[in-house]
């Protein structure tokens, strides 16, 4: 199937949010194979043996994304930062639920090159780095979204840009000083 055009998918999500169903059905297929995929991206950072699967994932969060009946989509790149962010939450709520099960369950350490460093290696302590996201969020909430879209949401600094509305140079400068700090932050002992 030949990738739909960012103007196709802006144009369906602006009929969905007047409430034009049958664009809701005609973009499905259309954003599904990009939703796979950030899925997959966060899945390929979880443990081995996460019982959640990507298609879960997919479909959680789509059923969440169809009940947000007045949001006002301004555009494909805002569509799957929410989705991306909406992903994020699922799975941090996840892990939450899974460590209060196992009363601590062995939380990980991640490391200055698993975070900040922002590899895909698998075994990152998934709410170890939405904790410290949500402290950058508290010292600098556009750093924070510069991270969660590009590195949770696959986000080109092009797309990045365009979702918060500054300069692609801003959001190179934004990125490299939120990595700096999420090392920082991360290397810090945990209680």
């Amino acid at each position: 199937m030949p990738q739909p055009s960012p103007h196709e998918v802006s144009r369906l999500l602006r009929a969905w949010s007047s409430g034009d169903e049958a664009a809701l059905q005609t973009l499905i297929p259309l954003v599904y194979e990009e939703l796979h995929r950030i899925a997959r991206r966060y899945m390929g950072r979880e443990r081995e043996g996460h019982t959640l699967q990507t298609s879960a994932l997919v479909n959680e969060a789509y059923l969440r994304l169809v009940d947000w009946k007045n949001v006002e989509w301004q555009n494909r790149a805002h569509f799957f930062a929410v989705s991306a962010q909406m992903m994020r939450r699922i799975l941090v709520d996840f892990a939450r639920d899974r460590r209060y099960l196992k009363r601590g369950g062995g939380a990980l350490q991640v490391s200055l090159a698993e975070a900040a460093g922002m590899t895909s290696e698998r075994g990152t302590d998934l709410v170890a780095l939405d904790d410290a996201l949500n402290s950058l969020a508290e010292v600098d909430k556009r750093k924070s979204k510069v991270v969660e879209l590009r590195f949770f949401g696959g986000l080109s600094v092009e797309e990045t840009a365009e979702v918060l509305k500054v300069s692609a140079e801003t959001v190179m400068r934004d990125w490299k000083l939120a990595k700096v700090w999420l090392l920082r932050e991360l290397e810090k002992p945990r209680r």
